[in-house]
């Protein structure tokens, strides 16, 4: 069975990537995709790992030579999807991780209308200021930009097939699997199953 496409998006701040992280190690079914970007690294990311770090020339090679599943400007960097490994894991029959914000993941539903679409929250925006301010790797005026930009992502989620609260983290990675794990038995994914038995039964 090929594999899902699965985008998470959310809030900056609210644990995307540590809900991911945990979906990995917790369960055998699913690939990370790792982005592109031409935002500069944080302490401890690595290169192919949390990010592929583009200049803005090298990334606007990649968006000429069609080479992006997707792509996007956020907060004054690019972002984007290599389609490479997206196809490759999905073949295998991977359920793909995208962590990218609200205008790519319209792209992707556009494209792959059978892709899943998960916005992550934190439960008030109190709790989602806090945890930008406590990561402590942005200063006072990203984090105003970031808030910000949070305002009109709101707007967005009602835009997605499911959103899911970040409250307890364990929760919240249980209910993510269990979505993506439904999304397998969509009577679209399913058909061909039974029109083999309706026509076997005919015989």
């Amino acid at each position: 069975m090929k594999g899902k496409l699965v985008v998470v998006s959310g809030f900056s701040g609210v644990g995307k990537g540590t809900v991911m992280k945990r979906l990995i190690e917790e369960y055998d079914n699913y690939a990370l995709s790792v982005s592109a970007t031409t935002r500069k690294p944080r302490p401890g990311e690595k290169e192919g790992v949390a990010y592929f770090f583009k200049t803005v020339e090298e990334f606007e090679e990649l968006i000429a030579k069609d080479e992006l599943v997707e792509y996007a400007k956020y907060v004054d960097n690019y972002y984007g999807t290599p389609k490479a490994f997206v196809d490759k894991m999905r073949n295998e029959g991977k359920d793909v991780l995208l962590e990218i914000e609200i205008q790519g993941a319209l792209k992707i539903k556009d494209k792959f209308p059978d892709a899943v679409l998960i916005f992550i929250t934190a439960p008030s925006a109190q709790v989602l200021r806090e945890r930008l301010v406590g990561r402590g790797t942005e200063d006072e005026e990203t984090v105003n930009k970031r808030l910000a930009r949070a305002r009109q992502e709101a707007e967005g989620a009602c835009k997605y097939d499911y959103v899911v609260v970040n409250d307890v983290l364990e929760e919240c990675v249980k209910t993510v699997d269990i979505i993506i794990k439904s999304a397998h038995n969509r009577t679209e994914d399913n058909l061909a199953i039974v029109e083999e038995i309706r026509r076997d039964l005919s015989k």
